[in-house]
């Protein structure tokens, strides 16, 4: 597979993406955990208050997200990424700075802004314009950089900002990762020579028999696109709400140090469960692989509620779960890929992106809410069990049926 033309001609794209991603996933996602936390210690913040601020981020970015695959397909890969990395950066510094809820605000719309150019959707629609029999491959590899940014741009901003505080921490951090991506881009972008032949053109000239979509109105008329977007909404919505709550559950029982392990882990089999799955995505039927990983996913979700004060229990749950948590990010696009018309990817992966988003953004207060109704965690873990298993039904079901 590694000498296939595609991965000869265009590797320096999957490196370039994969720096993207440490960085966003680093600052936009991990990262956000870190600010939400130290605002509320440093300037006395309610949490309800930097909470809907950090609503207000991903509404914000889910919204732009559905205008990127335009934009990047006009302007071009390399200022997007660039600019999305810059205003990351410049977001983070302004927030780490904020001494009024107005700054904390703008400093993460402004992160939001940067999120939506170097997320999901932007990384996938870049890797289209070089990859095909193997974008499956190059996402998952490419965005093996988000679990990687869970074990070192988090854990380091949170270090920093123990030591020096939050300002000072999003600043050198900001500033030192930005340092990092702008060459790594440049040289992987950069105009690339005559590749392998493009499937994707040649499937366009031929006349492509899989459906598309016009518009995002269209496809959001379509069962068809609802097949895919909707168990992923379920399903992100799950696991972006336990992971926000993740360390508040294991604490009690591992302690402080061993809730940071219990996540590390998690991110460590993302990577491995995401490495697993790219070097065969593009050969197997993708929603059966996705309802398999999920399986293992609840087989970690019942273990820690059938077992919450065994420690053995908490992180061999983490690690089944962790499994499968960097695969129902990059999933969705590769299902996109196979089912849909070649012309419809952008349209159909900025628009599903967009919605799950959208609705994760919203996750950690509702398991918040039932939390707080239930008055533990067992009730938490039941319903994410329930959101993930009903995803991976409907996701099954509204597979094509072959003709």
């Amino acid at each position: 597979m590694a000498t296939h033309p595609e991965v000869r001609h265009a590797w320096p794209v999957i490196v370039a993406c994969f720096a993207t991603a440490v960085h966003a996933w680093g600052f936009g996602f991990y990262g956000m955990s870190v600010f939400v936390a130290r605002l509320q210690v440093e300037q006395g913040w309610p949490t309800g208050l930097v909470s809907a601020a950090t609503i207000a981020f991903y509404l914000f970015g889910a919204v732009l997200i559905t205008r990127m695959p335009p934009v990047l397909t006009r302007l071009g890969p390399r200022p997007v990424l660039l600019g999305g990395a810059a205003l990351i950066s410049m977001g983070a510094v302004v927030a780490g700075h904020a001494t009024a809820p107005w700054q904390m605000v703008a400093g993460f719309l402004v992160m939001g802004a940067g999120w939506s150019a170097t997320s999901v959707a932007a990384i996938a629609a870049t890797l289209a314009q070089w990859f095909d029999a193997r974008r499956g491959m190059a996402i998952s590899l490419a965005l093996n950089g988000a679990s990687v940014a869970g074990f070192t741009v988090a854990p380091a901003l949170v270090w920093l900002a123990d030591a020096h505080g939050l300002a000072l921490a999003a600043t050198w951090l900001a500033a030192g990762s930005l340092a990092v991506l702008v060459p790594v881009v440049l040289l992987g972008l950069r105009p690339a020579r005559p590749g392998p032949p493009n499937a994707t053109a040649r499937a366009a000239a031929a006349g492509d028999p899989r459906p598309g979509f016009a518009s995002q109105g269209a496809a959001l008329r379509s069962l068809r696109f609802w097949s895919v977007a909707g168990p992923f909404v379920l399903i992100l919505m799950a696991q972006v709400g336990l992971i926000v709550h993740l360390v508040a559950f294991l604490q009690p029982v591992l302690g402080a140090r061993g809730a940071g392990l219990g996540m590390a882990l998690m991110s460590v089999c993302a990577v491995i469960g995401r490495v697993a799955l790219g070097l065969v995505i593009d050969r197997v039927a993708q929603r059966r692989a996705a309802a398999l990983g999920l399986a293992v996913q609840l087989a970690g979700i019942s273990l820690m509620l059938a077992l919450p004060a065994s420690e053995t229990a908490l992180y061999a749950g983490c690690a089944l779960f962790g499994l499968w948590v960097g695969n129902n990010i990059t999933l969705p696009s590769q299902i996109v890929q196979r089912e849909f018309a070649a012309a419809s990817f952008g349209v159909v992966v900025g628009l599903s992106t967009a919605l799950g988003q959208a609705a994760y953004a919203f996750a950690p207060a509702l398991l918040g809410v039932v939390h707080g109704l239930a008055g533990g965690y067992a009730a938490v873990l039941t319903l994410v069990a329930g959101m993930t298993a009903l995803g991976a039904v409907v996701l099954v079901a509204g597979a094509p049926r072959r003709r």
